[in-house]
C-alpha cells in the first residue's frame, strides 16, 4: 500500500512539473506578489470544439431533456474535444468541460459554463473559464472569458464561436478566442 501510494504522489508531482506552472496556496501568493511588476499579455487561439451526443462515445451527456422548441430547460454536461482543425480527428489541443443549458424561452439561447482545459504544448495544463449566453443559431456569438488558471490566472477576454456544421445530435464549432493575461 505505501508503494502504491508513493508511485500516486511521484505522478501527481510529475504531472505538476509538466504543467509549467507552479501550483498550490504558496505559489498563488508569490505569484500575487509579483502581479504589480507583471505585463499584460494577449494570446489568441483558434480551435474547433467537437460537441458529439449521439455514437457509442458521446462527448456530451444531456443531464435534463426538453420539449421546448428553443431547448428550454435542457442541461447538459460536457467534455468536448478541442481539435486544431474542424475533423474529429485533428490534432486535439484541449477540452471543453463543463455544463451548459437552454435559457432560452424566446429563442434558442445556452447559459454556457465551462473551462477550456488546454493539454498541450505550453498552456498544458492552465485553463480558461467561460460564462455566458450562447444564442445558438446566430451566425457569431461572443462569449466572456471570466477568468483561468495556471498561465491564465485573472486573464479576461471575449470566445467567439460559429457553427462550422450541425446536424441533429452534433456539432462542431470554430472558436476564436482572444484573451488578456499576465507575464509572469
Amino acid at each position: 500500500m505505501e508503494k502504491t501510494c508513493l508511485v500516486i504522489l511521484i505522478c501527481f508531482i510529475l504531472m505538476s512539473m509538466a504543467q509549467g506552472v507552479v501550483l498550490g496556496p504558496k505559489a498563488v501568493e508569490k505569484w500575487f506578489k509579483k502581479l504589480p511588476h507583471a505585463k499584460q499579455k494577449v494570446t489568441k487561439f483558434h480551435f474547433y470544439f467537437h460537441d458529439i451526443t449521439s455514437g457509442k462515445n458521446p462527448t456530451a451527456v444531456p443531464i435534463i431533456k426538453s420539449k421546448s422548441p428553443t431547448f428550454f430547460g435542457y442541461v447538459a454536461m460536457i467534455d468536448d474535444p478541442l481539435t486544431v482543425g474542424p475533423e474529429i480527428n485533428s490534432t486535439i489541443v484541449g477540452r471543453a468541460q463543463g455544463i451548459y443549458g437552454g435559457a432560452g424561452q424566446k429563442e434558442a439561447a445556452l447559459l454556457m459554463t465551462l473551462n477550456f482545459v488546454f493539454t498541450t504544448g505550453k498552456y498544458n495544463g492552465s485553463t480558461l473559464s467561460v460564462l455566458g449566453r450562447n444564442p445558438a443559431f446566430h451566425k457569431y456569438r461572443e462569449m466572456p472569458i471570466v477568468g483561468g488558471s495556471g498561465v491564465f490566472r485573472l486573464a479576461q477576454g471575449i470566445a467567439t464561436a460559429k457553427t462550422y456544421w450541425m446536424n441533429a445530435t452534433d456539432a462542431i464549432v470554430e472558436y476564436n478566442v482572444i484573451v488578456l493575461h499576465y507575464d509572469i
